[in-house]
């Protein structure tokens, strides 16, 4: 049962079954000491008496404990027929239990009982551990306290040499942990509250620890023998592109990272850097330039993206942008038709095309290059690790990847989730960019709200108006797009304006068709759901309407706001809710109306969120820590690292006699799939 509840198959895994919490029943009181503010008490003392009353369902069974300052009740209402039978009269129990009062006299009910003389009781000169259980175990006797007496029995029959220590001697020595058996047993019996507070602190920094150094050592062994293509200049194509083409001045965060990308991709080793961006940020400017690196050194490049909108968009801008160099743009995606295919196909793999952009048809196995040197990927955390890896396959050596993301990453996530890629953070907007202006209105301001957006529509602005996805059926989620477009039309009527709309069933030359409508100007205001989030870019919009704002997370919202404010016009962004509004939901969405930084945002919707399971960003189980936490465990993260790095920088490969037990140890939890080199 514990296998297939608690997927518990050896001693190892039972010793990493932690508490969730103790109850310290290491010092016995008198009854003369409860008050109403105790919460959990232990007495020692005489069962005096025994009393069942009442009928079936009102049945109750009472008992009087007395010790020498006084006598209370004890009282149950479930299990009689057992109870009844297991108590002696005149016999001296242990009783625990949290304290209530009746008629102003203390009684416990449903209290644990154990025999004054029995093992139980004589062993109990620690805390008792409350473990996780499920209802099928409990059904079995398998209760919190049953898997307690299984661990306690196991350590009985384990020494020191069965728990070996694993963290380097110098960081125990500096941060005074007790050993690594030491914390295991007052992980599980501490003998005080801050013996298990200290236990816990060594363990959760060896969580830590033990993450770190396994993603230094991949940075490390990739920096040191991944070979990769060398750019070995900076030729005429990005030359002319910067000195003639360029549309504005880079900002100095563009600068910084692309001088860090120039390092990486000249070395001799492979590049797998991560680019964070806040939303406007210009990451789509700096991936072209790279590209221009790339065909300047005779290699070709490729840049996935999650969506057909936001590929045809970066096309059309790539194309726009490099329509006067000798530089050949193409792009496959599901849409494409049989001829073109065939010919895109055709090119890619004579080394004709430099630049291919393209959705997840890209990585389909009949699409091969001829000299694939840059791979980007666009929103990367929309894929998964397996599908980014099948785009390394199109190269004989593994080309350099730029991993991109719109989403700022928390530095805490960063460091586990992310910690064995370079990182480069854009933490500038290009100048001219004014920050959007956003409030939360309620339903009883709608009126004021429409009225606001056919002002800006009388300045020549545009519109969105998003709706969310609300239910799991996909039918509801259009229904309720279909009931939002009436409405919106209702305020709006045509032919004085003139609305799009695109949601995720429209067939993609449809949506396509809507889409570019609003972007040439021909409709005012653009109603869709959250697949406008990502990517698109009508500088001319001004005004972003999030109907149900408070259905949406933090970041969604904020990437969401991202689509106006890319003009030289103020622009704002409106979060409509019900007028019943949680606190929960008034709290993120008062943290929007506050700030424009996305780093400060993620940073905020992970506390609320908690790290969870972050999908789709990496499936290397970094996250999966059972017992340190990102957020309440800052200092100890900060402090792994430090060690981690310090480790390695003397002894990169743990070759050192000191390092052989954690040696040992990483080889023996080492993963198959080796996606987290190129990933």
């Amino acid at each position: 049962m514990l296998k297939k509840e608690l997927g518990i198959f050896t001693f190892g895994q039972l010793l990493d079954l932690f508490p969730y919490r103790h109850v310290d029943k290491t010092s016995i009181r008198n009854i003369s000491d409860i008050t109403p503010q105790t919460e959990y008490i232990l007495l020692s003392g005489t069962i005096t008496g025994i009393e069942v009353s009442g009928e079936k369902r009102s049945k109750r069974l009472t008992a009087i404990l007395t010790d020498k300052t006084g006598s209370l009740e004890l009282t149950w209402f479930q299990g009689i027929n057992w109870i009844q039978k297991a108590i002696l009269p005149g016999t001296a129990y242990l009783v625990y239990g949290k304290p209530g009062f009746f008629m102003g006299k203390p009684q416990i009910t449903h209290p644990e009982l154990d025999p004054l003389q029995s093992e139980t009781a004589e062993a109990r000169n620690f805390m008792e551990p409350v473990y996780p259980s499920t209802e099928k175990l409990k059904a079995r006797g398998l209760t919190g306290r049953s898997i307690g007496k299984l661990t306690f029995n196991l350590f009985s029959i384990l020494s020191e040499k069965d728990i070996p220590e694993i963290l380097p001697e110098f960081i125990c020595r500096k941060e005074h942990f007790p050993s690594r058996w030491d914390a295991y047993k007052n992980i599980h019996f501490p003998i005080s509250q801050e013996s298990y507070e200290r236990a816990l602190q060594r363990l959760k920094f060896e969580e830590f620890f033990i993450a770190q150094v396994r993603l230094g050592l991949i940075k490390s062994s990739r920096h040191r023998f991944s070979r990769g293509f060398i750019f070995e200049k900076v030729g005429s194509l990005f030359n002319d592109f910067y000195t003639h083409h360029l549309p504005f001045s880079l900002t100095g965060a563009q600068k910084r990272v692309l001088r860090e990308i120039r390092k990486d991709t000249g070395s001799g080793r492979q590049m797998n850097r991560l680019l964070q961006g806040d939303v406007g940020s210009g990451k789509t400017i700096v991936a072209l330039m790279s590209m221009l690196i790339a065909a300047d050194n005779g290699y070709q490049s490729c840049l996935m993206a999650p969506t057909e909108i936001l590929a045809q968009q970066h096309y059309e801008s790539l194309s726009t942008l490099l329509k006067e160099l000798p530089v050949q743009v193409e792009i496959l995606t599901g849409s494409t038709k049989t001829a073109k295919r065939r010919k895109i196909l055709e090119e890619a793999a004579n080394g004709t095309i430099h630049i291919l952009i393209g959705t997840h048809a890209l990585i389909e196995q009949d699409v091969q290059f001829l000299k694939l040197g840059l791979a980007i990927v666009d929103e990367q955390h929309r894929f998964g690790v397996a599908q980014r890896a099948r785009l390394w396959e199109k190269s004989k050596l593994v080309p350099h990847v730029l991993v991109m993301t719109a989403t700022p990453i928390p530095r805490t996530l960063a460091m586990t989730a992310y910690g064995d890629l370079d990182t480069s953070i854009m933490d500038e907007l290009p100048p001219g960019r004014q920050p959007i202006l956003t409030v939360h209105r309620m339903e009883d301001s709608r009126p004021q709200v429409m009225d606001f957006i056919r002002k800006e529509i009388k300045l020549g602005r545009q519109a969105y108006i998003i709706f969310p996805l609300i239910e799991e059926s996909e039918k509801l989620n259009y229904e309720n797009l279909m009931k939002g477009y009436e409405n919106v039309k209702a305020w709006f009527p045509e032919p004085k304006y003139w609305i799009s709309m695109v949601h995720g069933r429209m067939k993609a030359a449809q949506k396509d068709e809507n889409m570019q409508r609003f972007v040439k100007g021909e409709t005012q205001i653009m109603v869709s759901t959250t697949v406008i989030e990502v990517g698109v870019n009508v500088p001319n919009a001004s005004v972003m309407v999030i109907e149900s704002a408070e259905k949406f997370g933090l970041s969604q919202l904020h990437q969401l706001r991202g689509r106006v404010g890319r003009g030289a016009e103020k622009s704002y962004c409106i979060l409509l809710t019900g007028n019943k509004v949680s606190r929960e939901a008034k709290e993120r969405l008062g943290i929007l109306c506050a700030t424009n930084d996305g780093f400060r945002i993620a940073e905020k919707d992970l506390e609320i969120r908690g790290p969870g399971d972050i999908e789709g960003t990496r499936q290397s189980g970094a996250l999966n820590f059972r017992l340190a936490n990102i957020l309440t465990d800052r200092d100890l993260l900060e402090k792994a690292k430090l060690s981690s790095e310090s480790l390695l920088e003397n002894d990169p490969d743990l070759d050192l006699p000191a390092q052989s037990a954690l040696k040992k140890y990483l080889q023996a939890g080492q993963g198959k799939n080796p996606w987290s080199k190129i990933s």
